[in-house]
């Protein structure tokens, strides 16, 4: 995979650069004391609310819980199960897990998603990119999987 093109932060659209934003907010408030790798996650709803949140790591290092999937929990939590665009912020600026892509597939197929990194610098993919020829609810209505 080659390097992505890094914009900064401030030169996105605003609703980008607003969810962006959101995310690296998201990052401060992580509770990572063992890896000490606090992400961030902002999730827009088709409502257009934005659900935050940050990792939450555990001593039993099982129950650790990915900033995506406390925004999705949140988000479902509040009624909310149609996605329009993800922002993931991370010290490095790393994409969703395996396990949060399957998880947001589940409610947005191909969700825009935007990598964050701490020094404000950005690119773009989609959930389709990432998790390509996805298991999906559809494969579990047409009898494959």
């Amino acid at each position: 995979m080659t390097a992505p093109d890094l914009v900064a932060v401030a030169d996105l659209a605003d609703d980008w650069r607003t969810l962006a934003e959101a995310a690296l907010v998201a990052r401060e408030r992580a509770y990572a004391p063992y890896s000490r790798f606090h992400v961030g996650a902002a999730l827009r709803g088709a409502s257009g609310h934005i659900y935050t949140g940050g990792n939450i790591e555990n001593a039993s290092y099982g129950l650790t819980v990915c900033a995506e999937r406390v925004a999705v929990w949140s988000a479902v939590a509040a009624g909310e199960t149609h996605f329009t665009a993800l922002a993931v912020a991370s010290e490095s600026g790393v994409s969703p897990c395996g396990a949060c892509r399957q998880v947001l597939l589940e409610f947005a197929a191909d969700l825009p998603v935007l990598v964050v990194n701490a020094a404000g610098r950005a690119w773009n993919t989609s959930l389709k990119a990432l998790l390509p020829m996805a298991f999906s609810p559809a494969d579990l209505h047409e009898g494959r999987g």
